[in-house]
């Protein structure tokens, strides 16, 4: 299966109340950014990657280019909106969309994350942390939904069948794991100190 990754960064970032392009926040003394593209360069199933930024994100593109991946400017609306102006536009078969915020991800994680797709015979998937998860490493969440009793959170990452985006809401398999990784997607402050500190304790 041949799978494009699409790195979702055209965001305007509103909750962090920062200057700086949430992308290019640093973590472990570089831009989120290069930690999620470094992570997709590394994955086996991953061919193809591809950046959607926005007018809001003018230094993300400066960065992502020197990465050697394909750089897409998408209208910066909304991230469902610029996600399916990229599919659309690119005409992109088999995706794996990822925020440029989960600056902890892993080669590992993304090629668990695709397999999981392959096997789940469904046009979509998402990947989602128990509540549970984020609350033991003192986050919360603006949103959550329930699964079988479980309160669950979206942890940035998804795989779509591109030919169907127009067919509305797909037939999806939701893929729960407690990865601490993927329990940090970087939307407020707290969370970046959060990421810095388990960064850390991964890099000793």
């Amino acid at each position: 299966m041949s799978v494009t990754a699409l790195v979702m960064a055209g965001g305007k970032g509103t909750r962090m109340k920062t200057r700086e392009e949430k992308p290019l926040l640093k973590v472990g003394g570089k831009p989120m950014i290069e930690h999620v593209l470094n992570a997709l360069k590394g994955a086996k199933k991953v061919e193809e990657i591809i950046v959607a930024v926005s007018e809001h994100t003018s230094k993300t593109t400066t960065i992502a280019k020197r990465f050697s991946v394909k750089v897409l400017k998408t209208p910066g609306k909304d991230f469902v909106s610029d996600l399916q102006y990229a599919i659309k536009t690119l005409k992109l078969n088999t995706v794996l969309t990822i925020s440029a915020d989960l600056p902890l991800v892993t080669s590992e994680i993304i090629d668990e994350v695709i397999e999981r797709y392959e096997r789940c015979g469904k046009p979509a998937l998402t990947v989602a942390v128990p509540m549970v998860t984020r609350q033991r490493l003192g986050l919360s969440s603006d949103y959550a939904f329930e699964l079988k009793g479980r309160s669950l959170v979206p942890a940035g990452i998804n795989v779509i069948d591109g030919e169907r985006i127009d067919e509305g809401e797909l037939e999806e398999e939701t893929f729960v794991t407690d990865r601490k990784e993927l329990a940090v997607n970087v939307n407020t402050h707290k969370d970046l100190k959060t990421a810095e500190h388990l960064f850390k304790r991964v890099s000793l």
